[in-house]
């Protein structure tokens, strides 16, 4: 599978530039009813990316991982940022199968470029985000939520990679994190952009 067409959205936040290359993860989303447990039914529909992101990351669809760093690979091509070392956001959730870590370890063997997991890690567990709509409340519970290995940053142009960009809150702060621990700038990249309840 090749690359699919999206529509690149540039973001505000601590790096020097920063972008989410889908600006609308989810198209529609229809209330069908509730299953036999009681749970909710949706008729979801995503954008391109926005669904192979979702099967990535939701089903372990790993065979779709191809298309997803061809486009991103493809757009960074394009802007051309100019970066050392790709440092994906460290997984909100313990799996097995890291889809941002797979997705970044890919695109850096397509670019020949060096992918440092440690760079950066949680060190304390925080509250599931996407059930926190308040920005403000996000960075409050980020605060001191990661680790910086200073060592690996200093002087360095960091890319750094996330799956799912929401209100930003997360990437923020890895990224001052990385700024503070001696990084010479850091670059941001995300794959789609869900909706944001305030």
């Amino acid at each position: 599978m090749s690359a699919v067409k999206v529509e690149p959205m540039k973001v505000p936040g601590p790096w020097a530039d920063g972008y989410v290359l889908e600006r609308q993860h989810t198209v529609s989303s229809e209330f069908l009813g509730h299953d036999s447990f009681g749970n909710p039914q949706f008729d979801t529909k995503r954008s391109d990316l926005g669904e192979l992101v979702f099967r990535l990351k939701n089903r372990g669809d790993k065979a779709i991982l191809d298309p997803i760093v061809e486009t991103a690979v493809q757009f960074i091509k394009g802007w051309n940022p100019g970066f050392d070392v790709i440092v994906p956001v460290p997984p909100s959730r313990k799996r097995a199968y890291q889809p941002v870590v797979e997705i970044a370890r890919a695109i850096g063997a397509q670019l020949s470029k060096p992918l440092d997991e440690s760079a950066v890690v949680k060190t304390k567990d925080t509250p599931e985000l996407k059930d926190v709509f308040d920005y403000q409340q996000r960075l409050k519970l980020l605060e001191g939520a990661f680790q910086v290995d200073r060592d690996a940053v200093r002087g360095k142009r960091i890319l750094l990679i996330d799956d799912l960009y929401r209100s930003g809150a997360t990437a923020a702060i890895v990224a001052q994190a990385l700024l503070a621990g001696g990084a010479a700038a850091v670059y941001m990249l995300a794959m789609t952009k869900t909706r944001t309840r305030t």
